[in-house]
């Protein structure tokens, strides 16, 4: 007798779970430090952060709590992701901004901005994206996948 994966799966560990409480994923925050910043500077004496100015204009830089990535411009402004929650995501960039103030910059915190929240959940039924573009129009964009062919 043979089993497919699923079959296999649901006999070994329960049939999956479908979770409709929206998880958090990522949130990326803006913030500005109203200051210019030397990248080269921050790189060689920052931990965790890189930049290859040949391949992006600014320092890739990251934290492991929370867990995030900041991408850090000359400018003075910093654009971080990564973070699970809003509260994080303010955490994140107060770090990175205080990681640079110990480097000599005279940093302010200004402009803190949320800038997009991306969210997952679990539905117990079909969506028909076709429709729901069509009742939905004014406020949403889809592109179909059959629409690249």
């Amino acid at each position: 007798m043979r089993l497919s994966l699923n079959s296999f799966l649901e006999t070994k560990v329960g049939p999956p779970k479908i979770t409709t409480e929206p998880k958090l994923e990522n949130i990326v925050s803006t913030v500005n430090l109203a200051c210019e910043l030397d990248l080269r500077k921050i790189t060689l004496q920052a931990k965790n952060a890189e930049y290859n100015p040949k391949r992006f204009a600014a320092v890739i830089m990251r934290i492991h709590s929370p867990k995030t990535t900041a991408l850090i411009f000359s400018s003075g402004k910093i654009v971080c992701t990564g973070a699970k929650s809003e509260s994080d995501s303010r955490t994140a960039a107060m770090k990175y901004a205080k990681t640079i103030k110990k480097l000599g910059f005279e940093v302010k915190f200004r402009e803190f901005m949320i800038q997009n929240m991306v969210a997952s959940c679990g539905v117990e039924f079909g969506i028909n994206l076709d429709e729901l573009m069509l009742s939905y129009n004014s406020c949403l964009l889809y592109t179909s996948d059959a629409a690249d062919e």
